[in-house]
This record gives C-alpha cells, sequence and structure tokens, in this order.
C-alpha cells in the first residue's frame, strides 16, 4: 500500500500495516515559544517512553516530532518484544563478559515487564501478550551455535531450553524456546502514552522541525525557541551528532511482508532462524516472524528480513524492491501463507559492539543526550532508553548507565566484523561514486524512475513521477556530502555511508542529516 495515496506520512513510501490499521496521530505544531525542563526531539517509542517516564518523576516535558506521531521507524518495524535479542548471547559475553551479559539480558526483560505494566496501568488496547519465542537453525549455520547460545543464554538468566520441534512450522526441527518474549501493536501501544503524556501536562508538538539543537534547548525551522535544562534526541540516527556516532554504528534497510494465513492456523510464537551464513559469515541476515490478528477470517503473518547496507542493495546484485518476493518464497517454505497484502522496509542502526547507545552525547554539554543503534530490537531500546534517561537526567544511579554508554568505544572487543561491514559498506560507495559519474541523458530517466545525472561537473539526482514530470534535487547529502542513491522501493534517494534518507523533492527522512536537500525543478 502506497502512502501517498492514503496521505499519510512516514518514513517511507509503503505503508506498514500498524500505519495502514489506524487514525495518524499528531498534534497542534508549535507556534510559540516555551521554557521547560526537557525537551525530547522524536515521538516514537523511544521519545515518547522517556517523556512519560519523566512526567512521572516531576519534570516538565515537551516532544516535538517532524511528521506524525510515530511516522519514523517506530511504525514500521515487526513489533517484536524480545530478550532473545538479534545478536547472539555468546558473542554479547565474549564482548561484555559474564556480569554484563546478565545486565543486557536484565534489561530487555525489564523493558518487556515495563511495557506490560504500562499497559495494565493506563488500560492501552494494544494486541499486548506474552508467548514463547523459538530460535532455529538455518541450513546454513552449524548445529553447535545453538548449543553454544543456550550455554550463553541461560547463564545470562533467560528462561530458555532446548525443544524437538518447531510448532506451526512445516519443517520439524531442533529450536530453543525462550519463555517471556512478547508482541504488541506498536501505533496503539505509543497513542496511550501519548494520551498519558497529556493528561499529566506534557506537550507534544508534530510538523515542527527541530533545526537547531544544542545545550540551550532546539529552534525550530520556523525560527520558534524551546529552551530546557535537558535535550534528548531520539530520532533514531541522532540528528545533533555530525561525526563521533557515525563511526560507531551501520545503517541497514530491512523488509518485511504481511501474508494472509488462516485464522488460527498457526500458534501465536515469536520465530527467528539464525542467519543465512552463505550470504554473510561476519553478519548473517536473518528472518523474524510474528503473527497478528487481521480480520473475522484471517490472520496476518508478519515475517521480516532479506537485509542489506543502506544504499548499497545491489552489492548482492538483487533490488530492493525484489526483496520482498524473496521473503514470500522463504516464508512459504515454512509457512502456510496466502495473499501477501502488505510490503515494507524500515531501518536499523548496527553498532559495532551490538548495544544501543543511550545516554550522555559525547563531546557536548553533559544535558544533552542521545538514543541511537537499536541493533534490531528498537522496542525493547527504545524502551530501556526511557527508564534510562529518567534515571540520568534525575541523578538516580542505574547500572545500565555504563554498559550503554554512547562514549564507549569498543574497537577491539567488537572485532573484524563491524570493520568489514563498515569498509564493506565505504568501499562500495566509493565504486558505485564512479560509475554514477558517467553521464546520464535526462530522456533515458523512465517513469518512477530515478538517476544521477551531471550538468556542467556538477551531480544532480533526477527522478520521474507518474504523471511524467521530472523532479532535479542536489546529489550531495546534507550530512557530510556523499553522493546519493535511488532506492526504487521506497522511491527515496538514500545516503550509502550513513544512512540519511530524502523524499524525491529533497525532504529528509531519516537523520543524521536534519537539513532538506536544494530542490531545482518539477517539469517534463
Amino acid at each position: 500500500m502506497d502512502n501517498t495515496q492514503k496521505g499519510k506520512l512516514t518514513s517511507g513510501n509503503n505503508a506498514s500495516y500498524w500505519i495502514d490499521s489506524v487514525p495518524g496521530i499528531s498534534y497542534d505544531p508549535l507556534k510559540e515559544n516555551k521554557v521547560t525542563d526537557v525537551v525530547i526531539v522524536g515521538a516514537g517509542i523511544s521519545g515518547l517512553t522517556t517523556a512519560y517516564c519523566l512526567l512521572k518523576s516531576g519534570k516538565k516535558v515537551i516532544v516535538v516530532e517532524d511528521g506524525n506521531v510515530g511516522s519514523g521507524e517506530t511504525g514500521r518495524t515487526t513489533a517484536h518484544l524480545t530478550s532473545a535479542l538479534d545478536d547472539r548471547y555468546y558473542e554479547l559475553e565474549r564482548v561484555y563478559g559474564e556480569k554484563n551479559t546478565r545486565l543486557i539480558a536484565n534489561s530487555h526483560k525489564a523493558a518487556i515487564d515495563f511495557i506490560e505494566k504500562t499497559v495494565l496501568n493506563l488500560n492501552i488496547e494494544c494486541n499486548f501478550e506474552r508467548l514463547f519465542g523459538y530460535l532455529f537453525l538455518h541450513p546454513s549455520d552449524d548445529r553447535g551455535s545453538l548449543t553454544k547460545e543456550l550455554e550463553a543464554a541461560k547463564k545470562a538468566g533467560l528462561e530458555v531450553e532446548e525443544v524437538p520441534y518447531l510448532p506451526g512450522i512445516k519443517e520439524q526441527a531442533q529450536s530453543l524456546r525462550f519463555s517471556g518474549q512478547a508482541q504488541f501493536h506498536p501505533l496503539k501501544y505509543i497513542k496511550g502514552l501519548c494520551d498519558a503524556i497529556i493528561n499529566m501536562g506534557g506537550h507534544i508538538f508534530t510538523s515542527t522541525h527541530a533545526d537547531k539543537i544544542n545545550h540551550e534547548g532546539i529552534v525550530t525551522a520556523d525560527g520558534i525557541k524551546v529552551t530546557a535544562k535537558h535535550v534528548v534526541v531520539a530520532t533514531n540516527s541522532p540528528v545533533n551528532n555530525k561525526f563521533v556516532m557515525h563511526l560507531k554504528q551501520y545503517p541497514h534497510r530491512t523488509y518485511v511482508i504481511g501474508a494472509k494465513i488462516k485464522k488460527g492456523s498457526l500458534p501465536k510464537a515469536l520465530w527467528w532462524d539464525t542467519g543465512d551464513f552463505s550470504e554473510n559469515k561476519e553478519i548473517p541476515p536473518y528472518h523474524y516472524v510474528r503473527t497478528q490478528a487481521l480480520d473475522d477470517t484471517h490472520d496476518l503473518l508478519i515475517c521480516g528480513g532479506e537485509d542489506h547496507p543502506t544504499g548499497i542493495a545491489e552489492q548482492a546484485k538483487i533490488n530492493e524492491e525484489d526483496r520482498y518476493s524473496l521473503l514470500e518464497y522463504w516464508a512459504k517454505k515454512y509457512f502456510p501463507i496466502e495473499e501477501v497484502v502488505y510490503q515494507w522496509s524500515g531501518q536499523v542502526l548496527e553498532p559495532m559492539d551490538s548495544l544501543a547507545y543511550i545516554g550522555r552525547n559525547p563531546i557536548d554539554k553533559n544535558n544533552v543526550y542521545i538514543v541511537t543503534g537499536d541493533s534490531g530490537n528498537g522496542m525493547t531500546h527504545g524502551t530501556i532508553a526511557g527508564i534510562l534517561l529518567t534515571d540520568i537526567i534525575n541523578g538516580k544511579e542505574n547500572d545500565w548507565e555504563k554498559l550503554y554508554s554512547p562514549s564507549r568505544f569498543k574497537i577491539f572487543a567488537a572485532g573484524k566484523t563491524f570493520f568489514k561491514e563498515l569498509a564493506g559498506g565505504t568501499l562500495a560507495y566509493l565504486k558505485n561514486k564512479s560509475h554514477d559519474s558517467k553521464p546520464v541523458e535526462v530522456g533515458t530517466i523512465l517513469t518512477n524512475e530515478g538517476k544521477i545525472i551531471e550538468v556542467e561537473g556538477e551531480k544532480f539526482g533526477a527522478y520521474r513521477d507518474e504523471n511524467g514530470e521530472l523532479h532535479i534535487i542536489a546529489a550531495e547529502c546534507s550530512h557530510l556530502k556523499c553522493i546519493i542513491k535511488w532506492n526504487n522501493d521506497e522511491k527515496s534517494w538514500d545516503c550509502p555511508c550513513h544512512g540519511s534518507r530524502f523524499t524525491h523533492e529533497g525532504k529528509v527522512l531519516n537523520g543524521p542529516a536534519n537539513k532538506n536537500l536544494q530542490y531545482f525543478s518539477k517539469n517534463k
């Protein structure tokens, strides 16, 4: 489904099930100067959980969002709530040691508990439910990886056991069964948070772009100021941090399909495979699956995966828009799916050492905080952020603070995997940059196609829309001047260096860029 047809503002052209199934959540834009204790930039799960927790602690809070509530990555998740993380526990133990790995597991368990309690306390109807999660072996993986993960997860304090089956899946196999996992409808949940925030005296302003951000507060694109004692940037990729954080994490696109299945034909559960080692031994792309009630006759099977570094889909010679058919092919091998009725993609930031960065912004004043590096577990990491940042701002000791500190730099513990990913992306970018430098005739650009063109030595992005009109923008990302790439799936211009994304008219969809690209023309 096309967001432009539905008139809903999100960070992609394809509408997720979550966005499609609820009315848009919006508030008035900010129109006058304000003074507050805390200003939060970003109204996704991280920013809103932080606002909710701070208000409960007695702080005055203002949230600003340049789109609608949940219009960023919160609206594009698959909404797994897990302490069984995307990164294996035996790898976390290698990097962090046993004691800290237990803290990691406890923080994600605490996040799920927090969501459950909040749902009950606020009476939020968001389809929250506890269920089992099943990790099973990808055919390319070694059988010993399940054994290693079982031992490490148990040491970390998780309730996990090996079972000789995979419930609901055609292929019967050994799997690890994790207790205490959960799922929910993310936009219904954050709407409940919004209601609570407003009821407690907080303020939320949508369609309000924070153009300037520093330790004194923010200034919007319209020149309106919010002066604050504390500033939290919860924009997925921090738009107030130009260099430091973007050397410690790398952006990926991940893809999702929603396919009809006969109602009740599958048990309620979460499923993951261990990843395709034949495609990438260092960071094997994996699949993740859950169900969601759809209508009287069908449920929805939500299946995600087929990740690749942002802006560099051609590295694997598979275009963005072709990855949905690969998901459908994989899902059909295991599940009784029928028609695919949804498809969308999202952005995941992979930190060098597997954990989110939550806390004080490096090389900044002590009252400026960031949340980033979701590592595929954005719903729990975002909830952890709300709990942790509230404690930091209130001067309360928290055992997670050092663990999630954005200033940490586990460069040697992270090892070769991160460097291969970072270097691989950079080399692919440089290779394709020279390719894009070749002149392209404007007349060769087809309907719904975008290409880099060159005029008098300068590069521009050119996109021809469904009406045949040509949209031309500056081709250098407004973050650090990398050359953008056309994403034919989401109809966006994506930066392969740090993951910034723009509409065909150059408007920012994803950070770290915080400035639009110059838009030159719309003509035939």
